[in-house]
């Protein structure tokens, strides 16, 4: 026991779910000084977390639930995306979370490997979580997993490309810290491999001038829009471009005064087509727009892969 830390009361304060209770403590500071605190500490015991993921697919499981404390804290939907958990209850962590893993998700380990344990949410809740991550297969899955009906779970089951989940992390549809916590050390551990000799040169074909009337500020969304579908194939571990990478430094160079003028003519769309002949595939994002419309056409006239969504690169990385 910490000498610095005397409790001199506990009251309790509810157990109608899990336990609340108001410690009233001496605290020694640096100093030496002694101070009177009071603290409460909510106790729902310990549990445990696991990611299950799949090398062959590049996928893990996830589930996506109702958590009323997210609803009433900005959460509009109170829909939550997280790796499966549960409570220890009298069972060990690892026996805990295979229970949790079949219940939940249908699927059968036989094998979880422990990657530590955290305080979730130190400052007000005592909870030691657990965490674990394994690999699963399709001949694993008992049932369709959903969770107990005496429990009142309503678990929708997910199975999601790895990288997908991690873009999901990235633009903030998961926000459970649990699962970020797993997903993270699935990367930083190579779990689920993003990145092989698949990796292709990929350009980036979408909308620039179309639909705008020329508006600078619709033009300067539309490249935004490319330079974020870029930035989602540069973290899948391929290698994005864009034409007007290269197009509109060459324009300003050659003294190009408006769109439409002879020497964006003559520079725009031909070094994109010379730029196409230099990628594996195209990646169509976008709105109408003709000249994206003549990369594609152009690609599949040179046999190049086409791609008209980001999740469909998922599977050939």
């Amino acid at each position: 026991m910490n000498p610095k830390v005397q409790i001199r009361k506990i009251e309790l304060l509810s157990d109608n779910w899990y336990t609340l209770r108001k410690y009233t403590l001496d605290y020694q500071r640096s100093d030496g000084t002694w101070e009177e605190q009071q603290r409460e500490a909510y106790d729902r015991g310990n549990g445990a977390a696991i990611l299950l993921y799949n090398k062959l697919k590049k996928t893990v499981i996830l589930t996506r639930q109702f958590r009323l404390p997210t609803y009433v804290n900005g959460n509009e939907s109170g829909m939550l995306i997280e790796a499966c958990a549960g409570l220890l209850d009298e069972d060990s962590p690892e026996s805990c979370i295979q229970r949790e893993a079949e219940e939940e998700t249908g699927y059968r380990l036989s094998k979880v490997q422990s990657i530590g344990q955290a305080y979730m949410s130190p400052g007000s809740v005592t909870e030691i979580l657990h965490l674990f991550v394994a690999e699963y297969s399709d001949d694993m899955k008992t049932g369709q997993g959903g969770g107990l009906d005496e429990e009142q779970e309503n678990i929708e089951v997910l199975e999601i490309p790895f990288a997908e989940a991690l873009e999901m992390v990235e633009n903030g549809e998961i926000q459970d810290a649990k699962t970020i916590l797993l997903l993270q050390h699935a990367k930083l551990h190579d779990l689920v491999e993003l990145s092989s000799a698949a990796s292709m040169q990929i350009l980036i074909a979408g909308p620039y001038r179309s639909g705008t009337g020329d508006d600078p500020d619709k033009i300067a969304a539309n490249l935004q829009a490319m330079n974020e579908a870029a930035l989602q194939v540069y973290r899948l571990g391929h290698l994005p471009v864009l034409g007007e990478w290269y197009a509109l430094p060459l324009m300003g160079t050659a003294g190009s005064k408006e769109m439409g003028d002879e020497i964006f003519n003559e520079i725009f769309h031909p070094s994109c087509v010379r730029l196409l002949a230099h990628c594996d595939a195209v990646l169509r994002i976008g709105g109408a727009s003709q000249g994206a419309d003549e990369m594609v056409r152009v690609a599949a006239e040179g046999r190049k892969k086409i791609y008209y969504g980001i999740k469909e690169l998922y599977c050939v990385i």
